[in-house]
């Protein structure tokens, strides 16, 4: 029986962005909810602050999630920015950002069987995620944890150029790797959205965002893709 699905949103994005994805994965028999987070709650966060309410979300409706099927595990899909956090809310050491301490880890590494990233930039040179970012791959590089399958999917859909049509690409890619002439989905370049020791996939076409027009990673053409990879 396919294991209940968590979905947690992207930077600045609300739980109804991905309503369509998740009535995707429920008619495929993924018992799926998104984090209830509104673009508001991300606020706060703007400048290295701590994502502790962000993972405090994700942990309460994952606890609810496992509740009500009778589960031990779950599936997470974090799209952009929601992937470096499920993959701090997977560890077990205290989280700090901004001079504060988080002394209780969430440790949720045991009940997650999937972690699938969409279009995440595991590494950034931004300086809202930089320190963030650093946290996470100090302590838990890779596809750190044995008992988690991760999955990263990155698209190849915009090669990043300093022309017309190609800038917005090339500032966000050169802001995340350091290189903007490269490919990616318009935000995310390839090389950022993948980890070492992951099930690593490349889906042209596809764009960042689901507020952009057109296809993105959850559309359906993509989503039989990455789907197969879930419990």
């Amino acid at each position: 029986m396919p294991l209940p699905t968590v979905i947690v949103p992207g930077y600045l994005e609300n739980a109804i962005a991905y309503q369509q994805l998740a009535a995707s994965l429920q008619q495929l028999g993924f018992p799926t909810v998104t984090v209830p987070l509104r673009r508001r709650d991300w606020l706060p966060l703007i400048g290295s602050r701590s994502v502790a309410y962000i993972m405090q979300q994700l942990d309460y409706t994952v606890k609810q999630v496992l509740q009500e099927h009778h589960a031990t595990q779950v599936n997470l899909i974090g799209h952009s920015a929601g992937g470096w956090i499920s993959r701090i809310y997977l560890g077990e050491k205290p989280y700090a950002a901004s001079g504060k301490v988080q002394t209780s880890p969430w440790n949720a590494h045991p009940l997650v069987a999937n972690l699938v990233t969409l279009g995440t930039p595991h590494i950034s040179q931004e300086r809202w995620t930089r320190w963030n970012l650093d946290f996470v791959n100090n302590n838990y590089p890779g596809a750190f944890y044995k008992n988690v399958r991760y999955v990263c999917v990155a698209g190849k859909t915009i090669f990043g150029e300093r022309r017309r049509g190609g800038w917005l690409a090339y500032s966000s890619y050169q802001l995340t790797c350091g290189i903007g002439n490269t490919w990616g989905d318009g935000i995310t370049p390839i090389t950022s959205a993948h980890l070492i020791g992951a099930e690593n996939l490349v889906i042209d076409g596809v764009r960042h965002s689901p507020r952009n027009p057109g296809i993105w990673y959850g559309s359906p053409e993509p989503l039989k893709i990455w789907v197969q990879y879930l419990g």
